[in-house]
Formats: C-alpha cells, structure tokens, sequence
C-alpha cells in the first residue's frame, strides 16, 4: 500500500534525506522517499499514518496526510 503525506519546511536534500530517513524508522515501512518541491512525502508498506506524521513531526518538519 502507499501513503503520500504532505510535508512543510523541507528546504533542501539533507531535509529531504531526514525526512526519508525518519519515515523509514517506522514500523511496516517497506521504501520511502520525500520531494521538498512537490512537498509530499511517499512511503510503500503498511505504517500507520498517524506514526509517520509523528515522525516527521519528531524530525522537525509539519506533516499532515495528502
């Protein structure tokens, strides 16, 4: 299954790595990516998506699901 969030505040690709990175902690997340120009957020699994809009948020940036 895959989740597109909508993510804020990514700025550069150390943003987008960090976001990728912190997406990919999450329980059930098989692959994940983040595009700061598009602002989204893709993940492949089946993660919770209040557990990956936490992570993103514990990350630094503002998530909410597309």
């Amino acid at each position: 299954m895959s989740q597109t969030l909508s993510v804020h505040g990514m700025s550069c690709a150390d943003c987008e790595a960090t976001v990728t990175d912190a997406l990919e902690g999450v329980d059930g997340v098989r692959d994940a990516s983040a595009d700061r120009e598009s602002e989204t957020a893709t993940v492949e699994g089946d993660a919770d998506t209040l557990d990956l809009i936490a992570a993103v948020e514990d990350a630094g940036y503002e998530a909410d699901s597309a």
